[in-house]
């Protein structure tokens, strides 16, 4: 059975960082799709970034762009999302996720395991 394990959340002064890391067992990062969606209450649960382990293309929310890094480690199939300058709308509780092999990285949308979520709360 696949299993995921994120990990890393806390709370954090606006400008700050974080990383988070997901831990996956049952699962090979190579030639799959990983991502990480978040969810605040209120509000529509969305995709952050995603990475196809294949070839290390990566997806990201515009609100995201050039703050966020989406990396991988697959000799110990753990995932990672590097969180810098944060600010307070990123506040929420963040999933890892991951499509069955096979599908597509190419939308939100294909995402069928689910990690337990880690909280991030930035303060202004």
């Amino acid at each position: 059975q696949v299993q995921l394990v994120d990990s890393g959340g806390g709370s954090v002064q606006a400008g700050g960082s974080l990383r988070l890391s997901c831990a996956a067992s049952g699962y090979t990062y190579s030639k799959n799709c990983m991502g990480w969606f978040r969810q605040a209450p209120g509000k529509e649960r969305e995709g952050v970034a995603r990475r196809y382990t294949g070839d290390g293309r990566t997806y990201y929310a515009d609100s995201v762009k050039g703050r966020f890094t989406i990396s991988q480690d697959n000799a110990k199939n753990t995932l990672y999302l590097q969180m810098n300058s944060l600010k307070p709308e990123d506040t929420a509780m963040y999933y890892c996720a991951a499509v069955r092999p096979g599908r597509s990285c190419g939308s939100w949308d294909s995402f069928a395991y689910w990690g337990q979520g880690t909280q991030v709360t930035v303060s202004s």
